[in-house]
């Protein structure tokens, strides 16, 4: 089945996450965790450090299905699951880590593991908070090139981070955010500028771009 092309979004933000609402509270609404897994896929540093124990690849691919983390003696795993999670383990080069257990796996594998995980349901965009924490400069190569496959298939990328280095070439659309307030929001090319970024953070900065990904010094 083809799928639609998603437009990709960056958001970089010099702190904590965006507030909202009066007195600095934030504010959300409460979903429907069934309806809102077939449209997007989440991933997030908190699921990183709770998938860090004795669960396997395969386990914590399969628990995508369920929104948990591993499995609980009442999952009813069906062959249709066995068959998408074996899928998305193809789809992000682990197959080799579906028999091992996390706690052995390195940052950048258990995090494809989790990517895995959040495209069992085939969702329509995944969200990516920090997605290079604790990752090793092979690892952050590693996951930059997934992430832009995945782009390239029309799954959408909505990245929210700190480092300008996460950013792939496949993002079209960048979000500056400081202190809760959208500051910048427009194309790549117009958004990340040196006096726009050194503005944002609050001293002197560089740029470079080079084939569609940029650094600061």
């Amino acid at each position: 089945m083809s799928r639609c092309r998603l437009p990709s979004v960056f958001c970089i933000r010099p702190s904590c996450f965006p507030q909202a609402g009066d007195g600095g509270t934030p504010r959300h609404d409460d979903w429907n965790v069934f309806e809102l897994r077939t449209m997007l896929g989440i991933v997030s540093s908190d699921l990183m450090e709770r998938c860090t124990r004795m669960v396997s690849g395969r386990e914590i691919v399969l628990s995508g299905f369920f929104s948990t983390i591993g499995l609980w003696g009442y999952n009813e795993i069906t062959s249709d699951m066995q068959d998408r999670a074996e899928r998305a383990l193809a789809l992000m080069e682990i197959s080799h880590l579906a028999d091992r257990f996390t706690d052995e796996m390195s940052s950048g594998e258990a995090r494809r593991v989790l990517l895995a995980r959040a495209l069992v349901h085939d969702p329509r965009a995944l969200i990516l908070d920090e997605p290079s924490t604790a990752l090793d400069l092979s690892a952050q190569y590693e996951l930059r090139g997934i992430l832009g496959k995945l782009a390239r298939s029309g799954i959408g990328i909505v990245m929210v981070t700190h480092h300008l280095s996460d950013l792939i070439p496949e993002i079209e659309r960048v979000i500056l955010m400081s202190k809760g307030s959208i500051v910048a929001d427009g194309p790549t090319r117009d958004v990340l500028t040196a006096p726009r970024l050194s503005e944002l953070f609050g001293c002197p900065l560089e740029l470079l771009e080079r084939n569609g990904y940029y650094n600061l010094w």
